[in-house]
């Protein structure tokens, strides 16, 4: 599967079961864990947990003169996705994102005894039994997580777009 037919399943197959409740930070880098689950197309009837946080900098207005910086959103079970040709690739199709780091630390990766249901059932009553506002659940193929977990991220900043630039003049009329 080449990148754009990696991109595309991607679009087509995540799911946002719960997103992020607590914004993104404006002033200070935000660490955004995640659940991302994938039907195991090892076991099948088995999900695949990818447990994980992905470190978002601070956005600025002032924005560095490199582009963003994509690390650990890549692995064996990845398509080619290095920093450099996820970037390229999002630019070519006109997509741009804040010039920020992103860093993408997986944690864990174990095996849910049960079906995709079964495990977005599982995941969403622990989270609301822990009343945890900070983490994602998402589901996502999974040959394409990397994809799925940028569009969770993609999605998470552009709900926070509009807080975000009214703290920043918040910030500057205070000065």
């Amino acid at each position: 599967m080449d990148i754009q037919e990696a991109f595309e399943k991607a679009l087509k197959k995540t799911d946002i079961i719960r997103s992020r409740v607590l914004s993104l930070q404006t002033f200070a880098d935000t660490h955004v864990p995640y659940v991302l689950l994938s039907a195991s197309s090892i076991n099948p009837g088995d999900t695949v947990v990818r447990k994980g946080e992905v470190l978002v900098q601070k956005p600025s207005l002032i924005l560095p003169p490199n582009i963003p910086q994509f690390d650990g959103f890549d692995g064996d079970d990845a398509p080619v996705l290095d920093s450099d040709a996820m970037i390229n690739f999002l630019l070519v199709r006109g997509i741009s994102l804040p010039s920020m780091k992103y860093n993408n630390t997986t944690s864990s990766l174990d095996v849910f005894e049960g079906n995709l249901d079964q495990a977005i059932k599982h995941f969403g009553n622990q989270m609301q039994s822990q009343e945890n506002t900070s983490t994602g659940l998402l589901v996502g193929p999974e040959d394409v997580w990397s994809f799925s977990l940028l569009i969770f991220i993609c999605n998470q900043i552009a709900k926070n777009s509009s807080t975000d630039m009214h703290r920043l003049l918040d910030q500057w009329h205070q000065k």
